[in-house]
């Protein structure tokens, strides 16, 4: 544990379990005062007493949930996410809709919520976590392969418009980690492939894979709280892959 970040403010979303919670301790461990949003009200004040931080619950999906947020924020993790697994033709569009809003408008409004005190005090770190579907596509994964790309692009305008005022913007693009979210679309994928669920982890989600494991939750916070710290001054606009291969091919 170290003190780098004391005196700075990170907020987490969907820092109620999964990669969220890990960097949210991360983060916590290294002196930053966390600010866990979840929309699960247990989980995140499970998370802001495990960090000592504070606890907001928000669902990202409804329009004015970022007057919750404090404004005097250093680092930004945008986490939040869900999935949803069908063909195109299959896909509900208001399932679509939502989708987008939570993994791409919401860092957009939370952007335009704490770039100004950012600016004002030149210095800021932005952590998005696109997955590597923010790079390849898979099948039926529409929503969430389009969020991710969006947010790829979101990433590097907000590194481009901040680099002046000290402000910097990465992508973190994991493979399949090791969460709750990889674990409840098993059944959706075998449906989706017409396999059984045993063979989804192997032929499907580590199929492209040259590393044949999950990823854990903490090799990714330590990505992002190396982004935080001062080696990762000079990392911005670029997407950092932890996909064990998976875009080598």
């Amino acid at each position: 544990m170290g003190n780098e970040l004391s005196g700075r403010t990170a907020l987490v979303t969907g820092a109620g379990a999964g990669i969220g919670r890990a960097c949210a301790l991360k983060l916590a461990s290294l002196g930053a005062a966390v600010v866990a949003v979840d929309r699960d009200k247990e989980a995140a004040e499970k998370v802001a007493a495990e960090t000592g931080g504070l606890a907001v619950v928000a669902d990202l999906a409804e329009s004015a949930f970022v007057t919750k947020f404090p404004a005097e924020v250093d680092i930004v993790v945008n986490n939040a996410g869900f999935q949803h697994v069908a063909p195109i033709e299959e896909f509900p569009p208001e399932t679509f809709a939502t989708m987008l809003k939570v993994m791409l408008e919401a860092p957009f409004l939370i952007a335009g919520h704490v770039l100004p005190g950012m600016y004002a005090r030149g210095w800021g770190r932005f952590v998005n976590i696109t997955s590597v579907h923010g790079l390849r596509g898979s099948p039926f994964k529409s929503a969430y392969t389009a969020a991710k790309h969006g947010l790829e692009g979101l990433s590097k305008v907000i590194a481009l418009e901040g680099a002046p005022h000290g402000v910097t913007s990465a992508c973190v693009s994991p493979g399949y980690v090791r969460t709750e979210l990889v674990e409840r679309q098993i059944a959706d994928q075998a449906r989706a492939h017409g396999i059984p669920e045993s063979q989804v982890l192997t032929d499907v989600m580590l199929g492209p894979e040259a590393i044949k494991r999950l990823i854990e939750p903490e090799e990714v916070a330590d990505l992002a709280a190396y982004l935080c710290g001062p080696s990762g001054s000079f990392i911005t606009g670029v997407t950092l892959t932890v996909d064990g291969g998976w875009t080598a091919r």
